[in-house]
């Protein structure tokens, strides 16, 4: 019974650490896909991109916080776009696709 608390605040720590890293991420996704739409939708479809991101992207994507997106950024955002549930996510919300991202 001892291990129950010090497996439950390595797992609330572990939260912690991906809510940091999401709202990091969404810093930066934010201004790239504010660039193809207006702040409202802008925010829905970057909710899109995140959820559809994986754990390494969301790393990648968070380690840019306080720099203008890149090429690789971007082209980060537009790999996560193109997958068919972001597709989905962006139609359910009414969004439009990102197709002015370079892909």
């Amino acid at each position: 019974m001892r291990w129950v608390l010090p497996l439950l605040l390595l797992a609330g720590c572990a939260q912690v650490a991906d809510n940091v890293a999401r709202r990091s991420a969404r810093s930066v996704v934010l201004p790239v896909v504010s660039q193809y739409m207006p702040s409202g939708p802008a925010q829905l479809a970057t909710d899109c991109v995140l959820n559809n991101a994986s754990a390494g992207e969301i790393s990648t994507l968070a380690r840019d916080i306080g720099t203008r997106a890149g090429t690789t950024t971007v082209q980060t955002v537009a790999n996560i776009a193109l997958r068919p549930g972001t597709m989905q996510c962006l139609s359910s919300q009414g969004l439009p696709m990102l197709g002015g991202v370079t892909y």
